[in-house]
C-alpha cells in the first residue's frame, strides 16, 4: 500500500471545517479557471486563424500561378493548355486546379458608380466557397463557352449600389476604347472579409476573356488547392518546376506563390495571435500556480501538529513531503477535471449556437469562432506537470518543522 497516498486521500476527503478549506477551494477553482481560459483561448485563436485563412484561400486557392509582366490594361496572361493543367493536377498533394480571368472596371446602377474587379470563372471552378457564403439569390454554374450575362456581387457592393437580386447593371471597361456589358445580379455573397468583398464581383470566364481579347489558352492565373496546408510550400516548389517549363516554352515570366506569400501582412497579423496565446497561457499558469502554492502553505501550517506527530513516530521528511504533494495532485486533478468539463461545454455551446457575436467590420466574422484541437491534450499534461513541480519548493517547508514545537502548537 502507498501509505503517503492513503494519508493524502484521508486528508483531502476529511470533513473538518478548518481554515484550509476555503484556501483549498480557491486553489482548486484557480486551477479550474486557468484550464477554462486555456481551452477558450486555444479554441478561439485556432478557430479565428483557420476561418480567416480559409476565407483567403477560398478567394484565391492555396497557390497561384500568374505572370510577372503587366500591360497598360493590367496583367499579361498566362498561356496554359488543358494538358498542362492536367500535369499540375497530377502533382503529389494537389487537390484541385482551376483557371480564372480578372478585369478591372466600373460598375453602375442608376446614378451609383463603384470600382470593381470582375473575376471570370468557368466550369472547372470549385464554387463551393462562394455558394456557402451566398445570402441572397443563387450562385450560377458558369460556362467557358457562352456568356451568362449574370453577375454575383458582395453585399458591400450591392449596398453601396443600392441594388438587389434581379436588378440589372452596367459595367464599363477600358480596353482599346470603352467597352460596356449589361448584366443581371443573380446572387449576393458576404464573407465579412471586407478588403476583398468591397471590390470583387464574379461572372463567367467567357465574358472576361472576350473583354481582354484573349485566346482560349490565355488566363490571368491558375489557382491550385492542396490536400494538406502544412505541405503547401513543398507543393508550391513542385508547381514552380512545372510552370518554369511552361514559361520557357511560351516565353513568359511566370511565378507560383503561396497564399501566405501573396498576403504577407494578413498572415503576419495571424502569427501575432500565436504569441498572444502563449502569453495568456503563461499568465494563467502563474496565477494557478500561485493559488496552489498559497493553498499548500496554508495547509502545511494548519497540519503542523500532524507533521510533528508523523516525525515523532519516525516518518522521514521526504515521506511527509510526498503526502502533501499527493494532496496537491488531488487538488490540481479535480480542478483540471472541472475546468475541462466547463471549458469544453462552453466552447461546444458557442460552436453550435454562435451565441457571442462580433463586429464583422473589426474581426472579419460575425461571431466568436471555435475550433477544437488535439493540442488541448498535451497542454493539459504540461499544465499538470508544471503545477505539481511548482509545489515541490513550498513542500520543503516541512523539513523546517521541529516535532517538539509542532506537537505543542495545538
Amino acid at each position: 500500500m502507498n501509505t503517503e497516498l492513503f494519508i493524502a486521500r484521508r486528508l483531502y476527503g476529511s470533513g473538518e471545517k478548518r481554515i484550509s478549506k476555503p484556501a483549498v477551494a480557491i486553489a482548486q477553482w484557480g486551477v479550474a479557471v486557468g484550464i477554462i481560459i486555456m481551452i477558450a483561448s486555444l479554441c478561439i485563436v485556432i478557430g479565428f486563424k483557420h476561418e480567416i485563412r480559409d476565407k483567403i484561400i477560398g478567394f484565391g486557392g492555396n497557390i497561384q500561378v500568374r505572370n510577372y509582366e503587366v500591360s497598360e490594361y493590367g496583367e499579361k496572361p498566362v498561356t496554359i493548355t488543358n494538358d498542362e493543367t492536367e500535369q499540375l493536377k497530377r502533382l503529389p498533394g494537389v487537390a484541385h486546379v482551376q483557371t480564372f480571368i480578372q478585369k478591372a472596371g466600373l460598375i453602375s446602377v442608376g446614378n451609383e458608380f463603384e470600382g470593381v474587379l470582375l473575376k471570370g470563372i468557368g466550369a472547372n471552378y470549385d464554387n463551393s466557397f462562394f455558394a456557402e457564403h451566398i445570402i441572397k439569390g443563387e450562385f450560377p454554374q458558369f460556362s467557358d463557352t457562352t456568356a451568362s450575362n449574370k453577375i454575383v456581387l458582395s453585399q458591400n457592393l450591392a449596398d453601396r449600389l443600392r441594388a438587389g437580386v434581379g436588378d440589372k447593371l452596367n459595367i464599363y471597361f477600358m480596353h482599346d476604347g470603352i467597352k460596356a456589358r449589361r448584366m443581371t445580379i443573380s446572387g449576393i455573397f458576404n464573407t465579412n472579409l471586407n478588403e476583398i468583398d468591397n471590390i470583387l464581383a464574379i461572372t463567367d470566364i467567357y465574358t472576361t476573356r472576350r473583354l481582354n481579347n484573349w485566346t482560349d489558352k490565355e488566363v490571368t492565373g491558375v489557382e491550385i488547392s492542396v490536400t494538406d496546408y502544412n505541405l503547401m510550400q513543398p507543393i508550391a516548389e513542385n508547381v514552380s518546376h512545372v510552370t518554369d517549363s511552361i514559361a520557357h516554352r511560351n516565353r513568359e515570366m511566370l511565378y507560383a506563390k503561396t497564399v501566405e506569400e501573396m498576403n504577407p501582412s494578413m498572415f503576419a497579423w495571424l502569427d501575432v495571435l500565436d504569441q498572444t496565446v502563449w502569453i495568456i497561457l503563461v499568465l494563467v499558469l502563474g496565477i494557478a500556480g500561485f493559488t496552489m502554492i498559497s493553498g499548500l502553505l496554508i495547509l502545511i501550517l494548519e497540519k503542523s501538529n500532524l507533521i510533528g506527530i508523523l516525525k515523532a513516530i519516525g516518518a522521514r521528511n521526504a515521506s511527509i513531503q510526498k503526502i502533501f504533494l499527493y494532496y496537491g495532485v488531488l487538488i490540481i486533478g479535480k480542478g483540471m477535471v472541472y475546468g475541462n468539463i466547463i471549458g469544453l461545454v462552453l466552447c461546444f455551446i458557442q460552436q453550435k449556437t454562435r451565441l457571442i457575436a462580433l463586429d464583422p467590420q473589426m474581426y472579419y466574422m460575425d461571431s466568436v469562432p471555435i475550433e477544437f484541437s488535439w493540442l488541448l491534450a498535451p497542454l493539459n499534461i504540461a499544465m499538470f506537470i508544471i503545477s505539481v513541480a511548482m509545489l515541490v519548493l513550498p513542500s520543503m517547508l516541512i523539513s523546517r518543522i521541529a516535532p517538539t514545537k509542532a506537537i505543542k502548537f495545538e
